[in-house]
């Protein structure tokens, strides 16, 4: 059955024109596991992640999170679209951090962790206040609350882009190269909330070119290349030893 999965695809495919992006994805991620996509630039790793919360619509295939289709509805074995303000409903119970931090610059970090959850939920302010200081504490920024992005350092500002994700209370989070804009230095700061995370349970689809995280932190690692999953499995494994010639030629660039 497809609802034990959180994340279920089932044959999906995406173009845009006459790129053919995604070419029959089909995976699963268990509940409470940490899936690692990985692969060259365009191989459709983060189109895929943009599916998954219907950022980007699948052209056909099925996707479901939690049990439930993504982005459509079946009536008599057809698939119908669902209204833009039902999908974004439905998305709200995923979290996706971006490769930019995409925090409004007019905000200090705790505004920025706040608005959704107000705007959103209609949580009283006093609520989503302490939930959201309660977050910037878990990721280590209790004191940078009422800082402006533009006076965070760019691990800083991808911490709150997490906690701002967090407040919504997700049962699944995305993370489409997180740390890939990051000086060297500030990636591990990002990497460690993304551990604690992980060891708490969260259901997470990450997107990195972060081996070691995956080789530590990630459940199955996924190894994408021209819209197709080529090779899948445990990241000790995979890593260790690829079975694909096209997995070795990857790992032989970056690892």
């Amino acid at each position: 059955m497809t609802d034990t999965f959180m994340v279920h695809a089932d044959r999906v495919s995406k173009s845009f024109g006459s790129n053919h992006v995604l070419k029959g994805i089909s995976l699963s991620v268990n509940r409470g596991e940490v899936m690692c996509l990985v692969g060259p630039s365009g191989s459709g790793k983060s189109t895929f992640l943009r599916c998954i919360n219907h950022l980007e619509q699948v052209d056909a295939g099925r996707l479901t999170v939690d049990g439930v289709l993504v982005g459509y509805e079946e009536r008599d074995g057809k698939l119908y679209e669902l209204k833009p303000r039902v999908a974004a409903k439905q998305r709200r119970d995923i979290g996706m951090v971006f490769q930019r931090f995409n925090l409004f610059p007019h905000m200090t970090a705790l505004e920025n962790v706040i608005e959704a959850p107000m705007l959103v939920k209609k949580v009283s302010k006093a609520d989503a206040r302490a939930k959201a200081l309660d977050l910037l504490d878990r990721v280590g920024l209790s004191e940078k609350a009422g800082s402006y992005p533009s006076h965070l350092s760019g691990g800083q500002q991808q911490r709150v882009a997490i906690a701002r994700a967090l407040a919504m209370e997700p049962k699944l989070m995305l993370f489409d190269e997180p740390t890939s804009a990051l000086d060297p230095e500030l990636v591990g700061e990002v990497l460690d909330v993304m551990k604690s995370l992980a060891a708490s349970g969260m259901t997470m689809v990450v997107v990195t070119h972060e081996m070691g995280f995956a080789r530590e932190v990630a459940d199955s690692l996924v190894f994408m290349d021209d819209g197709v999953v080529v090779e899948a499995g445990n990241p000790r494994e995979v890593l260790s030893n690829p079975k694909q010639e096209r997995t070795q030629a990857f790992l032989s660039k970056v690892l």
